[in-house]
């Protein structure tokens, strides 16, 4: 299997600082208010809610195609709630999905979504949180 990696930079404190953060070809930078605020820039939880729509959306792909149907589209939208629960934390992520699947029933699709939701890299990863899921078959 593959390794990926990512960077951070941090300069100064945590109000008064700021970092950048790169993957691939892309980098962006945070700062205390993008992260606990309303700031411009980005932060950690954005990137973790990339990469768990990016995976989740991939791993539905690959059983329905594994069972021979062939999705047009599948989207899939993760929003990550930051709390508090003995310092921040990430206290639960919902997976909001839209897909497009000719000749798939519902019934069939939601257990294909939910078993995605289980078993996808990302959703193993946050195993210790809450993840709620809400996915419609639509076309």
């Amino acid at each position: 299997m593959a390794t990926r990696k990512a960077t951070a930079r941090w300069n100064g404190t945590l109000k008064e600082g700021n970092g950048v953060m790169k993957y691939g070809e892309v980098e962006g930078p945070f700062t205390f208010a993008s992260r606990f605020q309303e700031g411009k820039g980005t932060n950690p939880e954005e990137l973790v809610g990339a990469a768990h729509s990016g995976c989740f959306s991939m791993y539905l792909a690959a059983i329905m195609s594994a069972d021979n149907f062939k999705p047009k589209r599948v989207q899939t939208t993760a929003s990550v709630h930051l709390g508090e629960e003995d310092g921040p934390k990430i206290t639960s992520i919902d997976l909001d999905c839209e897909a497009e699947v000719p000749g798939l029933d519902a019934d069939k699709f939601a257990q294909y979504a939910q078993t995605a939701k289980e078993k996808c890299p990302i959703s193993r990863l946050f195993a210790g949180t809450k993840i709620n899921l809400s996915a419609k078959l639509i076309g």
